[in-house]
């Protein structure tokens, strides 16, 4: 029986940033009901290379997944791959960096639509790159946002990245030239960098304020300082035993004394209303996000229907004989 095989390209025409924050929006509810299972991440490491894998069961879906990938001083390769739950056969393989991108994205805009204020309308954000662009898409989808304030290191990228995202958005996105500029007063914040330290004052974000963070997934990395955790009224975790082997800003807290992993919550029981989100107008919330396998599966369960109704991809012979 033939495997569907989905390229970028195929991924980037069937699905977008709305129907993303749906999809994956459906894949955390379906963990607090129980009718999905994620696996976290591991890393098997080698001299110059390491393989990332994860994997997850949507019985709601009827699949099951995993998501693997290497990262070199060359860049990094994703793929996603799907399998019948009832036979067991392997029925996608799907080049999943365009995936990853949204779903990462969708992540942040599921977190916000809960946690953020629902008059918030002005967005600072870190980081110019890749996922940059997701987080503003995302946040963007489910606000109605006036004002963007942008920032990186490089003067240029974030020149660029605000006119090209003011553009695609038809949103006043700005660039400024601090990380404190792009946060202070700011309603949503959004970290998307590859910082292994904190870039700003935690004391900066606003009463009120959602935070998301998503640039990292290692211990030994922090985008933002303990203060931003330990102030926080309310602190989800797409996963939270994910986060106790990824998260570093929750790793820094815990062991600053000012902040326990008690404190947190799964974003997968504020979306199915068991755990309240944002209690009051004052509380600053937070968002970690280090990704889940769960929604690269849940992702593929749409790109697959999607591409069988439109008549994309390419059959492969992968599965082999019956």
């Amino acid at each position: 029986m033939p495997v569907l095989f989905l390229t970028e390209s195929d991924v980037e025409a069937l699905i977008d940033m709305t129907t993303s924050i749906e999809v994956v929006e459906r894949a955390f509810a379906a963990l607090a009901e129980g009718t999905a299972a994620n696996v976290p991440r591991t890393r098997a490491r080698a001299s110059g290379l390491i393989l990332h894998t994860m994997s997850a069961t949507a019985s709601y879906l009827g699949l099951a997944g995993w998501k693997a990938y290497t990262t070199t001083t060359a860049g990094a390769r994703f793929h996603v791959a799907a399998y019948d739950l009832n036979s067991g056969r392997m029925v996608a393989l799907i080049q999943a960096d365009r995936l990853g991108q949204l779903r990462t994205g969708a992540a942040s805009g599921v977190a916000t639509r809960h946690l953020a204020r629902d008059d918030a309308a002005t967005m600072g954000l870190l980081g110019t790159g890749w996922q940059a662009q997701s987080q503003l898409e995302a946040v963007a989808a489910v606000r109605e946002l006036r004002t963007v304030r942008v920032y990186s290191r490089d003067e240029s990228r974030r020149r660029e990245f605000s006119e090209m995202m003011s553009r695609r958005l038809e949103i006043n996105v700005t660039a400024v030239t601090s990380a404190e500029q792009a946060v202070a007063g700011a309603e949503i914040v959004s970290t998307a960098t590859t910082a292994p330290s904190p870039l700003f004052d935690g004391q900066l974000l606003a009463p009120g304020s959602h935070l998301n963070i998503i640039g990292s997934n290692q211990l030994a990395k922090a985008e933002v300082d303990v203060a931003a955790i330990a102030q926080a009224d309310l602190l989800a975790c797409d996963r939270i035993d994910q986060c106790r082997i990824e998260a570093g800003e929750l790793a820094a807290a815990v062991d600053s004394g000012r902040w326990q992993w008690e404190s947190s919550v799964e974003l997968a029981d504020v979306v199915a209303g068991s755990i309240p989100g944002r209690r009051g107008d004052d509380d600053r919330t937070v968002f970690k996000s280090v990704g889940l396998a769960i929604e690269d599966v849940a992702m593929a369960a749409e790109l697959i229907r999607r591409a069988r109704d439109r008549g994309l991809g390419q059959d492969i012979p992968l599965d082999g004989p019956t």
